[in-house]
């Protein structure tokens, strides 16, 4: 399964579409196109294993820069495109790249970038050097296709951003079936004749849409990619090209939900069969309108970028067991105490995965060793407890506990009340310092209309909360907001946050 193989047999099939402009890339371009590129790469100095830098927007060429590394043997190095030239310096350096692949779109940072690291190529994929030079390639199958990967930065929420050097291919052969393929037809039913038309709401350079871009790709259907994600254009996507599976993180869900009934109501999603969802756990009240309003098509998994275990749950189980993240399709759970000793079901503690192929971050053993259990067990840093069914329930990020007065407070609980009040479109919940409880409970909140915010809106939230919060979690303060410092792919920089209050301390 690789587009290679639907390339021979479907060349005007669509690989990929710009959901905003309707642009199509078909597989027999795709094909063309990564042959062209794999010896670009190669005239570039560009073997197996090294690693190339790619800071794009969400486009079409994002995908075929992908199949191109995976077939020549590179390691691509995604992005985040909301990093600053420092942030984006440190990653290049960290991944020894020589190269970096990005567009006008980027000119601000890269100025600066190219400041910072004088020795870097930075390569404009718009420019007609890069166009007339690619095209000047034989479009004719590679002599020696060779597997390539790709390394992902952790979000650097809590810190530095991690490198997950991931484990040597599986296989040689190119074409070879991964993991996440048996997952998508075994696990979640995607079908594997071509005829999945897969919409992808989030920025690719992420673990979760470029992941499962890739897979539809080796299943043969036509990925629809958003430049940009909007709750409208979204609803749009689906109704206009037919969309039968998508991928999700709980922040589209809140923004869905909050468009007027009327919107909502308007578009024709009977084509849609299969939503996959993950990044971060979903409020209850948020899942569940979502499944009343989609039906039970809504799947989630439970996972990280390290790609040490994994689990998945689907909406009748979900009803069933309300909050759950499913059990495990992939490794093996534990949940463990401080001291490392295993939990009993019900028990809440640090979660780890036991697995036999297990990453490292790059160049950082420190890290490493930090994630490992003695058991050889490695952890993404989440709380959370099994039931007696297996079943995984998340409590919050270990680096995202508050503690307040001695009490430990986990600020999903709070947030998850929050972003369920109508008038609350994100929020963010942390500890700011505090002479006498060491932390307090702040609650930074997005408002739906941000004309709303202030005082009326502070009582009508606290109100909402009061009977289900003890006072200690109850936050002493509200901040409002017009918007959040979260990624578009489901991540809040609680870091950021968290540091500006520190900065305000006296």
């Amino acid at each position: 399964m690789h587009p290679i193989t639907h390339a021979a047999a479907r060349p005007d099939h669509a690989a990929i579409i710009n959901a905003t402009t309707g642009d199509t890339v078909t597989y027999g371009e795709l094909d063309a196109f990564a042959n062209r590129m794999a010896r670009w790469l190669r005239a570039k100095g560009a073997s197996r294993g090294t690693s190339v830098g790619l800071l794009l927007e969400n486009r079409p060429l994002y995908l075929e820069l992908v199949w191109s590394a995976q077939r020549m043997g590179a390691m691509l190095v995604p992005i985040a495109t909301r990093l600053t030239a420092p942030e984006i310096a440190y990653i290049l350096k960290d991944a020894e790249c020589s190269l970096l692949l990005t567009s006008a779109a980027f000119a601000d940072v890269t100025d600066e970038l190219a400041q910072i690291m004088p020795q870097l190529e930075i390569v404009d994929v718009d420019s007609d050097a890069f166009t007339q030079g690619v095209a000047a390639n034989s479009p004719e199958m590679i002599d020696d296709p060779v597997p390539g990967q790709y390394m992902l930065y952790s979000s650097g929420t809590t810190g530095q951003p991690k490198g997950i050097m991931p484990p040597p291919p599986p296989s040689e052969d190119i074409t070879a079936p991964n993991a996440l393929v048996g997952l998508a037809t075994m696990g979640v039913g995607m079908p594997s004749d071509g005829s999945m038309v897969y919409l992808s709401p989030a920025p690719l350079y992420h673990a979760a849409p470029l992941g499962w871009c890739s897979t539809a790709h080796r299943l043969g259907g036509t990925v629809v990619i958003m430049e940009k994600f909007t709750p409208e254009g979204a609803l749009d996507a689906i109704e206009r090209y037919g969309v039968t599976d998508s991928q999700w993180v709980p922040t589209h869900f809140v923004r869905m939900l909050k468009l007027p009934e009327e919107e909502r109501a308007r578009h024709d999603l009977s084509s849609h069969q299969r939503a996959i969802h993950a990044a971060a756990p979903c409020p209850v009240p948020i899942k569940r309108a979502m499944i009343e309003w989609w039906g039970p098509i809504i799947q989630e998994y439970y996972a990280g970028s390290e790609g040490i275990g994994m689990s998945l749950v689907k909406s009748e189980d979900w009803l069933a067991k309300p909050g759950t993240v499913g059990k495990m399709i992939y490794g093996k759970a534990h949940v463990c105490a401080p001291d490392g000793s295993e939990l009993p079901p019900g028990e809440t503690g640090l979660l780890f995965f036991e697995n036999e192929t297990l990453p490292t971050y790059h160049k950082d053993p420190g890290k490493t060793a930090e994630a490992m259990h003695p058991q050889g067990w490695m952890t993404l840093g989440d709380i959370g407890h099994l039931d007696e069914d297996g079943f995984i329930f998340l409590t919050d990020r270990k680096s995202h506990m508050i503690i307040s007065g001695g009490v430990n407070i986990y600020p999903q609980e709070i947030e998850n009340l929050l972003v369920s009040h109508p008038q609350v479109l994100d929020a963010a919940v942390i500890g700011a310092p505090d002479d006498d409880l060491g932390e307090r409970v702040v609650a930074v909140v997005q408002p739906v209309d941000m004309g709303q915010a202030g005082e009326a809106l502070e009582q009508s939230l606290r109100a909402y909360l009061e009977p289900q919060l003890s006072k200690v979690k109850m936050p002493k303060s509200f901040d409002f907001r017009p918007d959040l410092p979260r990624e578009a792919n489901g991540k809040l920089y609680k870091r950021e946050l968290r540091d500006e209050y520190a900065r305000k301390a006296p």
